[in-house]
This record gives C-alpha cells, sequence and structure tokens, in this order.
C-alpha cells in the first residue's frame, strides 16, 4: 500500500489517499476478536481506520492503539508479516491510518487486529495533548474542540448523547403529530421574547435586521394558518453575557398546539423530558453533579407568589405594597429600578431568593401580567397569566404559556413594551404590527412551550456549564 514515509523522509509532501472504504468501527473489529482463545486468530479480514493513540514499537513487533468515534481497538504488527513495518514504528502519534489486517487475541488476552497492510491517511503536524494523557486546560479544550474531542473521549460522549437526545426529541414530536417548520432567523423587528437582540445590515434592502432572539411570533402565525400542531428546533440568539447558563446562541425547541391551554403543556413537557430521559439516560431517576435527581412524572406544580412565600417565610404576591416587595428586594441583595411595578418586583425577588433552591423538577406557575407579554391573563386573577417555567435543578430549563389571543389586549401590551424600550429598556419588545394582523385573523385556544435544549443536554450529560454540550461556544477574546 506504499511507504508513507520515504517521500516525507526525502523533504516532499507525502501523497495520501482520497478514500479508506470498508473501514467498520474500532468496537466492532475488537468484537470479532473478544471470542477467540488468547493466542488465537481468525482467518476473516478486517479494515480499520482512526487516530494512533499510543506507539509502542518493541524489536521485531509493535504494538498501537487505534482510536476512532466508537472505541479503540489495539493494532499488532510483526515485522515479517506487516508491509512497511519500519514506517509503521515511526508513526507520530495523532496520526490517522487505515490498516487492513486480521482479528487476534494476543497471548495475554488482548484483542487485537494484526496488521497485514496499512496506509497513512493524514499526518498529525500538531501534537495533542500530554502524549494523549488529556487536554484539561479550558482555554485549549473549547477554543480548540477538534483536540479536546480526541484526547478527552467523555466530550466526545458528550456531543453523542446531545445528538441523541435531539433525534429522539423530533422522534417523539412526529409521532404526537406535530409538524416541524423552519422560520426565518433575520427578523425585522426584534421579537417573541424580552432580550436584547443582534443587530445587522442587509445591504440588498439596505436596511437593518435582527437575529432572532425566538421564533415564536412566526410559529403562531402558522397556527393562525391552520397547522394546528407545530414545533422548531433551532439557533436563537440574545446579544446577553456568558455565565455557566447563558451562551449568546442557543437552541431552542419551540412548541405550538391549538385547542389546549397551558396545564396540557405542562404534561406535555413532563412526559417529553421523562421520555427523553429513558431514551438518554436509561432512566428517570439519576445522579446529577453529584445529586439524586428524579424526573418520574408527576411533577409539583406550584405558584411564584406560593413559592417566594415559602423560602422567605414572608407573604407576597402582585397585590403586595410596591414598597414591601422593593425593601424585601434589596434586604435579599437584588437591585430594584424606579419603573418596577410589583410584577417585576415579584419576579426579581423569586429569582433572588427562590430558584436556586427548586432541585426536583417543578412547575411555577402563575406569573404577574406586568412580565409575560404575549401570555393570555389567568382564568380566575386578571394581575396574572396562564403562564409556567419548568425548574430543574435549580435551573429554569422552559416557559410556556396559555397563548394571548385577543388582538386589542395584544396590542396594549406591545404598546407598553415600547414604552419601556422608548424610556431605555433595550430587552423590551416593540409593536408587531404583523403579528397582530395575524391575530385579527384569529388565533384559536393555543398552548405555547419553548424549552432550552443545551440546558436539557447539561441535564442528561451532567455537565455543570452550557459550554461542556455546545460544541464551538462563544468565548472572550484571546489576549
Amino acid at each position: 500500500m506504499g511507504d508513507p514515509d520515504s517521500e516525507r523522509d526525502a523533504g516532499r509532501t507525502v501523497e495520501t489517499p482520497y478514500e479508506f472504504p470498508d473501514a467498520e468501527p474500532a468496537t466492532a473489529a475488537r468484537s470479532r476478536a473478544e471470542s477467540l482463545e488468547p493466542g488465537g486468530e481468525s482467518s476473516e479480514s478486517v479494515a480499520v481506520a482512526g487516530r494512533i493513540m499510543l506507539s509502542r514499537p518493541q524489536g521485531r513487533l509493535a504494538f498501537a492503539t487505534l482510536r476512532d468515534w466508537t472505541g479503540e481497538v489495539q493494532l499488532f504488527a510483526l515485522e515479517r508479516q506487516t508491509e512497511n513495518f519500519e514506517a509503521f514504528t515511526r508513526l507520530n502519534l495523532g496520526d490517522w491510518i487505515g490498516v487492513r489486517g486480521e482479528p487476534v487475541k494476543t497471548r495475554r488476552g488482548e484483542p487485537s487486529v494484526r496488521v497485514r497492510e496499512w496506509v497513512l491517511l493524514a499526518r498529525a503536524r500538531r501534537p495533542f495533548g500530554d502524549k494523549w494523557r488529556g487536554v484539561t486546560d479550558p482555554e485549549i479544550r473549547y477554543r480548540q474542540r477538534e483536540v479536546d474531542l480526541w484526547a478527552n473521549p467523555s466530550s466526545r460522549e458528550v456531543l453523542l448523547r446531545r445528538s441523541q437526545m435531539t433525534r429522539r426529541m423530533r422522534e417523539r414530536l412526529w409521532t404526537m403529530g406535530f409538524v416541524e417548520v423552519e422560520t426565518p432567523i433575520f427578523h425585522r423587528i426584534p421579537g417573541g421574547a424580552h432580550a436584547r437582540p443582534f443587530v445587522t445590515h442587509y445591504n440588498a434592502l439596505d436596511a437593518d435586521v435582527y437575529l432572532r432572539i425566538a421564533p415564536e411570533l412566526y410559529l403562531k402565525r402558522l397556527v393562525v394558518g391552520g397547522i394546528e400542531k407545530v414545533f422548531e428546533l433551532g439557533r436563537v440568539f440574545r446579544n446577553e453575557g456568558l455565565s455557566y447558563r447563558h451562551n449568546p446562541e442557543f437552541t431552542m425547541l419551540e412548541i405550538y398546539q391549538a385547542y389546549v391551554d397551558y396545564r396540557a403543556m405542562m404534561a406535555l413537557t413532563e412526559d417529553l423530558v421523562a421520555g427523553l430521559a429513558e431514551d438518554v439516560v436509561g432512566t428517570t431517576r439519576f445522579t446529577y453533579q453529584g445529586r439524586e435527581l428524579d424526573l418520574t412524572p408527576p411533577w409539583r406544580r406550584a405558584t411564584m407568589a406560593e413559592l417566594v412565600s415559602e423560602t422567605t417565610g414572608e407573604p407576597a404576591d402582585v397585590r403586595t405594597p410596591v414598597d414591601e416587595l422593593r425593601r424585601r428586594l434589596i434586604e435579599a441583595g437584588g437591585e430594584v429600578e424606579p419603573s418596577w411595578g410589583s410584577g417585576k418586583l415579584l419576579l426579581e425577588l423569586f429569582e433572588k431568593t427562590t430558584e436556586k433552591s427548586l432541585w426536583d423538577p417543578i412547575f411555577v406557575c402563575d406569573y404577574p401580567v406586568e412580565v409575560s407579554p404575549l401570555a393570555r391573563r389567568h382564568r380566575r386573577d386578571p394581575e396574572l397569566v396562564e403562564r409556567f417555567e419548568p425548574y430543574i435543578a435549580g435551573r429554569e430549563i422552559g416557559n410556556g404559556f396559555t397563548e394571548l389571543n385577543d388582538p386589542d389586549d395584544q396590542r396594549v401590551r406591545f404598546e407598553a413594551q415600547a414604552e419601556e424600550r422608548a424610556a431605555g429598556d433595550e430587552e423590551a419588545m416593540v409593536v408587531d404590527e404583523d403579528y397582530l394582523r395575524a391575530l385579527e385573523h384569529g388565533l384559536p385556544p393555543t398552548g405555547g412551550l419553548g424549552i432550552g435544549v443545551d440546558r436539557l443536554a447539561m441535564l442528561f450529560c451532567d455537565c455543570s456549564h452550557i459550554r461542556e454540550v455546545i460544541a464551538f461556544p462563544m468565548l472572550r477574546t484571546e489576549r
């Protein structure tokens, strides 16, 4: 199959093949040798390809470890049987090679592939880690993810598990009759969530456009159009800081279903998340960051007011005097803006005192109207809306409503948001006339749900930082 080193040693570029067909997973090749007796060999042929992770020349024989995306298998080379044996012993750690040979089990009982012929597929011109013992420097791990994935197999397992999760997420929703769609990434105006957008310029139209902060308003327009069960799984963008649970671009699952309210969406949420836990982890009861977690439905449901009152030991709700809520928030270490009403103050007090203590899965329900411009007013209390947020392990993983379908009420709320934006709140929404026109055509009773896919992956992969589950997270500029 050629001697790759001969050309390299002569100072010329190594000519590598364009393909190496028929390679099977390293773990499959290893399994072929598992059933053999120590010292036994098979007459069948096998082909594998991957990186050299360890090389141990020992005179007239040599051992190497080959790793592909499924795992590892030992390579066993003999001078009298292996083509270009000397070049094989000079392979660098990290070189990609393709091997053809036979499954064998060494006298010490190690399943292996005996190398008959091999070819260099790509040369590793840069080293990976400290002799492949793993890369621990976070700067290298996240800036050079390709290094991290090879040096730390656990990192590759996280991304593979995340992929399994999103695949099963889609499959479960398809089975329930939901239609998957794609809506625009570029928005003429920011909307669909309370967040600061990224803005860019579209030269052809000489107009500024915004990277979407949520697909919500477009998806509900599709419900108006008659697609009664719809979802989108895609990237959203929010111009916010970096933290263990925040990345400026992240993946969101948004689901809308006609003829149901937020109670039905809570049931869908717990069933979907518990089902994904079964699919990905194998159980709804597992350990996250050293602490037991049970996602088995039904989850507890409690109002925001109830939870704040439980945590602080003092009754609190949207009718608590504003001055009293300000005092409690300041005492809890929070900041207060003069324009905040009782609803915003109650939310801030909840986030400051309560949310991190919510370990077991729980639906925090019935939010103030002031902080929920797209949710329908509560059927029993007009100061509240029918909104919930699921919390797991002290972290919010989603947001759901009985959707506001009254165009007049929606216009009033949009206008209130626009006033806040004009007063300096860069996260407030603007009036979306296209969406209001759609509502005037009639939106049936609808339940909506958004789930942060990255945060859910953190749970299933036992990761404490969001950057662990994103292939290429945003990082601060290198200095």
